[in-house]
């Protein structure tokens, strides 16, 4: 095995396996992708309920954490980030909060400006 340029499948299977630019090649077992699916299921059917319940300014909070979570699952697992660096993982948890938090700063926002607004009493234009 030649250690100055590594083929494909010395990457793969010699001691250059974790070096940059080698391929990473790793096997997620069914029932673990099975399992966050089922997660994912539950976090849609509690979203769903909690348009049921009065929860006021909060539900688009609840509903956006929610959404967060599950971004977070799929990123973590379906994308494989979890067997990834722990810095991308961080940042792309970090990015997605903070995406939930303006999103709902500008929902909040949106709701706050027109409260004063009545629309005129005679807002029809009337033809003789």
């Amino acid at each position: 095995m030649s250690h100055a340029n590594p083929t494909t499948a010395d990457r793969l299977h010699g001691d250059d396996a974790h070096a940059e630019g080698a391929i990473h090649v790793h096997a997620v077992s069914p029932r673990l992708l099975l399992t966050v699916f089922g997660a994912l299921l539950v976090l849609t059917v509690i979203t769903v309920a909690i348009t049921w319940i009065d929860l006021g300014p909060y539900a688009v909070w609840a509903a956006l954490g929610i959404a967060v979570f599950k971004a977070t699952l799929v990123a973590l697992y379906f994308m494989h980030l979890r067997w990834d660096s722990l810095f991308n993982s961080i940042i792309l948890i970090g990015a997605l909060v903070f995406v939930g938090i303006f999103i709902g700063a500008t929902i909040g926002d949106s709701n706050e400006y027109k409260v004063m607004y009545e629309p005129p009493a005679n807002s029809l234009v009337q033809t003789p």
